[in-house]
C-alpha cells in the first residue's frame, strides 16, 4: 500500500518487497554487462537509483510492468560460427532478478542432485568429476547434445512446468512477458518471439533449469530410474553398461525430447565407449566433451608406478585454443615499457582462473597451452634487453628466473620454460 496524491491508501495488485528489488540490483551492478536497446549503462542506471528502483517497484507491484525487447549480439562460438545472446536492459535485468529471487528458493529444494548448471552450491567443475567417476564405473556414455535449445523452449510447456511450482500471479505473468517480449536485431528490426527464452536474461538459466527438470530428470528418474547423468543446463551426459542399452536409451531421449517439441541434434550427439586399459576392443567413438574438457583414453601411472591407460578428462581442444588466442591478444612481446613484475601484475589473474579450472584435472594437459605465453615472455626479453637479442640467451634468461621465482606466473609452477 501507498498514499496517494488524495492521501488515499491504494493497494497495490501485487505484494513486491521494496528490499528485494534492491537486492536485485545489487546482484545485476555486481554482475555488471552491456546496456540493453536504450543504450543505457549501469552507471547511467545508477546516478537515478532511487526513482529508477522505485519507478521499477511500483509498475512491478500495479502490475503494468512490461519488458522492453531484448537486444542481440552475435558472439564467436569456440567452434567456429556465432551464438546469438540476449541482452536485457538493466533496469529489465533488476526486474528479472527481482521474480528470480522469489522463484530459486521454490524450486531449487525439488531440483535434481545432477542438476549442476547456475545452480547455489553447484559447480561444473563438480560435474566434471562426477562424470569421470562414472566413466570408471560404466563403460559406455551418451553425449547428448539438444539442438538450439534456448532458442526452442515451447512457450505453453514452460509456462505449465512453472505452474508446477508457484500459483504467484504476478511471477507467471511476468515471466510469461519476458518470454513474449521481442528482440531487437542487430539491423535495427523487431524480431517477434514465438519460442526460446533468450540466453542472456537473468531469469533464463532458472526457466532452462526449470524445463529440463520436467523434460529430463524427473522423467528419467520415473522412466529409467537406475540410469546416472550429469546435467549442466543444457548439456548433458548419460552413463550406460552395454552398448545396446546405450541404443536403447538414446531412442527413448529422442522420442521424450520430441514430445517437448524439442530436437537432438544428429550430428553431435553420439554414443562413446570409455576405453581404457580394463576394457578391451574399441569402438568409433572413444572421446566426448563436457563444459571445457575432453574425455579420451589418457596414460596415467599408478602409486606403484605401474603405466597404465585411464578414460580421464582434460582441458578440450577448443579450450585451448580459445586461451591461446586470449594470450596472443595481449601482444606481450610488445609491452616492452612494462617490467616483467608489470606484466605478471596484468596477467597473473588470468592465468591463476585458468589453471584453477582446467588443472583440476589432468593438469600436465596445460603444458604445451603455456607453451604459447612463454614463447611470448622470451620475445619479450629480446626487444627489452639488448643484452637478450639472441633467442637462446632470452630463453636461458627466463629460465633462470622462472626457476628462482616460480609463482611470479601461475604457469611456471607448470612446467619449464623452454
Amino acid at each position: 500500500m501507498e498514499n496517494g496524491r488524495n492521501g488515499r491508501i491504494k493497494t497495490k495488485s501485487f505484494s513486491i518487497s521494496k528490499r528485494a528489488v534492491w537486492e536485485a540490483w545489487q546482484r545485476v551492478k555486481a554482475n555488471q554487462g552491456a546496456a540493453g536497446v536504450d543504450d543505457e549503462s549501469i552507471a547511467e542506471y545508477e546516478r537515478k537509483l532511487k526513482d529508477n528502483l522505485y519507478k521499477l517497484w511500483n509498475r512491478m507491484s500495479s502490475g503494468s510492468y512490461f519488458p522492453p525487447p531484448v537486444r542481440r549480439v552475435n558472439i564467436p562460438k569456440a567452434g567456429g560460427g556465432k551464438r546469438p545472446l540476449g541482452i536485457p536492459t538493466v533496469g529489465d535485468r533488476v526486474a528479472q532478478m527481482v521474480v528470480k529471487l522469489y522463484l530459486e528458493p521454490i524450486v531449487e529444494p525439488v531440483f535434481h542432485p545432477d542438476s549442476y548448471g547456475y545452480r547455489p552450491g553447484k559447480s561444473a567443475l563438480e560435474a566434471v568429476g562426477k562424470a569421470r567417476k562414472r566413466c570408471w564405473q560404466y563403460d559406455w556414455v551418451l553425449d547428448i547434445d539438444i539442438r538450439g535449445f534456448f532458442d526452442n523452449i515451447d512457450h505453453s510447456l514452460m509456462m505449465h512446468a512453472l505452474c508446477k511450482h508457484t500459483t504467484s500471479k504476478w511471477i507467471l505473468l511476468y515471466i510469461e512477458r519476458w518470454l513474449k517480449a521481442p528482440v531487437l536485431r542487430e539491423d535495427g528490426t523487431l524480431e517477434p518471439r514465438e519460442a526460446g527464452t533468450p540466453q542472456g536474461g537473468v531469469a533464463s538459466p532458472l526457466l532452462a533449469n526449470i524445463f529440463l527438470h520436467h523434460a529430463f530428470d524427473m522423467w528419467t528418474a520415473k522412466e529409467h530410474p537406475a540410469l546416472v547423468f550429469e546435467r549442466y543446463a543444457d548439456d548433458i551426459v548419460v552413463h550406460c553398461r552395454t552398448e545396446d542399452e546405450a541404443r536403447f536409451i538414446l531412442r527413448k531421449i529422442v522420442e521424450r525430447l520430441k514430445a517437448c517439441k524439442l530436437e537432438v541434434h544428429p550430428e553431435k550427439t553420439k554414443i562413446v565407449y570409455c576405453k581404457d586399459s580394463n576394457r578391451p576392443g574399441g569402438h568409433t567413438n572413444k572421446t566426448f566433451d563436457f563444459l571445457g574438457f575432453t574425455f579420451k583414453p589418457r596414460g596415467a601411472k599408478s602409486r606403484e608406478g605401474k603405466i597404465f591407460t585411464s578414460f580421464s578428462p582434460g582441458i578440450s581442444g577448443k579450450a585451448a585454443k580459445s586461451i591461446r588466442k586470449e594470450m596472443r591478444r595481449w601482444r606481450i612481446h610488445r609491452k616492452s615499457d612494462k617490467s616483467l613484475e608489470d606484466i605478471s601484475w596484468i596477467v597473473q589473474p588470468k592465468l591463476r582462473g585458468w589453471i584453477n579450472y582446467y588443472g583440476k584435472f589432468y593438469k600436465s594437459a596445460l603444458i604445451p597451452v603455456f607453451k604459447c605465453l612463454n614463447r611470448r615472455l622470451v620475445r619479450w626479453a629480446q626487444r627489452k634487453y639488448k643484452r637478450l637479442r639472441s633467442q637462446r640467451r632470452a630463453t636461458h634468461w627466463l629460465r633462470r628466473i622462472a626457476r628462482k621465482e616460480p609463482v611470479l606466473f601461475a604457469h611456471w609452477q607448470l612446467m619449464i620454460v623452454p
